[in-house]
């Protein structure tokens, strides 16, 4: 007879054991956050250092996403080929090298160069993190591990704007040189390098995908590590994950082939992803500090501010992950919407009749200022409870284990190029009018919400291998 308290012993060891397997396969969205948002206390520095214009520094901002972009097209092939664990090892590599590169830039070319490696970087992470992390969890845990890579993106953030604070306050000015007579902006991208070496340390440590080893004819492999997860039941579940596979051959792209071009499900996943962008996120974490300057906040002040909006982002993010598994996808990403929609339009407003001073930007008198402030704030709860975590939970789960690295990958890809033109258009955008940019991002919201209504379907509780 089994001893009812070693079983729940035993269930505890492999809850315990996932978890830490998941939480290490985030450390690629921690890095995926960091490397996005370290270069917000650097903008400033970088426009003096190398005398360069509003549209060459978008532009130079900007590079690191054109590699993400092509980071995460490359990573669905990478993952199918070298396997998940691997090539989070190659995105570890790049994540150094990027980090060394950028840190010690000669001129404003060869900085968007290396920007553009650690976006590589964060394109592969973008992929491999919640496929990985979908494949190894269990159903009835999937939305809240899944919502492990939104909690390390954010978390990520918090700590790049932290440790840019940091720095900053430090050296008097992100320009002012700190230590060896290195600028201080130099050191808040050279910062990210300890945690892209344990990135690689980590992926040494964990075990390679069941659903990539079966996809690899390892069902041996496949049962050990399922047996370490699900017990007794790993013997079924490789049978059930070689059922899924729809054919022997090896995954490409052209199986996202559908009849309106790719396949219906691929579609959604894209809207998804570029839905998540065209609200607007991205700018308060790569243009906050340079925002709320203009506004009348010191240097200081304004990398306080945006310190406070990532902790927010942060916190929000346990709402998604305590009720994902609970109330469902679907329902959060409605919510999401209407609260953006509502957030972004009060600072449309604000914004739009603000007046400007001399120098064109906008002046906030009395509680405007913190009506902009408390709406930011809110916008970002709304984002952080729902688009942030869900759409990478849906993502790593919604497409079926035969394209899910490749249609992930272009997913994820499409994520990258619509940050790409939201994060390249702000600065023109900014100078045009700030409640013209706030206005299009909440109409975007609006649209999101259509979206949301019309073509997601939940996926709550079910296993990967019924999608």
């Amino acid at each position: 007879m089994v001893d009812v308290r070693d079983e729940a012993m035993a269930s505890e060891g492999s809850l315990l054991k996932v978890v830490l397997i998941a939480s290490v396969a985030a450390v690629g969205g921690f890095l995926f956050g960091y490397d996005t948002a370290v270069i917000n206390g650097a903008v400033g520095a970088l426009q003096t250092t190398f005398q360069a214009g509003d549209v060459a520094i978008g532009l130079s901002v900007s590079s690191a996403l054109v590699g993400s972009a092509l980071g995460a097209f490359a990573g669905g092939q990478l993952a199918d080929v070298l396997g998940r664990v691997r090539t989070m090892m190659v995105a570890s590599v790049l994540f150094s090298v990027s980090a060394v590169g950028s840190g010690l830039a000669f001129g404003l070319w060869d900085f968007s160069l290396w920007r553009a490696v650690g976006g590589v970087a964060v394109g592969i992470a973008s992929v491999i993190a919640p496929a990985y992390i979908a494949e190894i969890a269990p159903a009835h845990l999937r939305g809240r591990l899944g919502s492990l890579q939104q909690l390390a993106i954010v978390v990520g953030i918090f700590a790049a704007l932290l440790v840019d604070y940091g720095i900053a306050h430090a050296a008097g000015s992100a320009v002012n040189p700190l230590w060896l007579g290195l600028g201080a902006w130099r050191w808040m991208l050279l910062s990210e390098l300890p945690v892209a070496i344990l990135y690689g340390v980590g992926a040494l440590m964990i075990p390679e995908s069941p659903r990539y080893l079966v996809a690899k004819q390892h069902d041996e492999k496949a049962r050990t590590v399922l047996r370490s997860i699900i017990g007794s039941a790993a013997e079924a579940k490789v049978e059930e994950i070689r059922q899924s596979f729809a054919s022997a051959h090896t995954a490409r792209f052209s199986d996202l082939r559908g009849r309106f071009g790719l396949l219906p499900v691929v579609w959604v996943g894209i809207g998804l992803s570029v839905f998540q962008q065209f609200v607007g996120i991205n700018v308060i974490f790569y243009y906050s500090s340079v925002l709320w300057q203009a506004v009348g906040f010191s240097e200081r002040d304004s990398l306080v501010i945006t310190v406070i909006t990532s902790l927010t982002n942060i916190l929000t993010t346990f709402i998604a992950i305590a009720t994902v598994d609970r109330f469902g996808r679907k329902p959060l990403l409605i919510i999401g919407s209407v609260g953006m929609a509502l957030t972004l339009g009060t600072m449309a407003w604000v914004f739009g009749t603000a007046g400007v001073d001399a120098s064109g930007n906008p002046v906030l008198p009395g509680s405007s200022g913190t009506v902009a402030l408390v709406a930011a704030n809110l916008y970002v709860f709304a984002f952080g409870m729902s688009w942030g975590p869900v759409t990478w939970v849906l993502l790593g789960e919604m497409f079926n284990n035969q394209i899910r690295a490749h249609a992930l990958a272009l997913a994820a890809g499409m994520q990258w190029i619509a940050n790409f033109a939201v994060s390249a258009t702000f600065p023109g955008l900014r100078t045009a009018g700030l409640g013209l940019a706030y206005g299009l991002y909440a109409g975007s919201a609006l649209a999101s919400l259509l979206f949301v209504l019309v073509f997601i379907r939940e996926t709550k509780g079910r296993e990967l291998e019924e999608m």
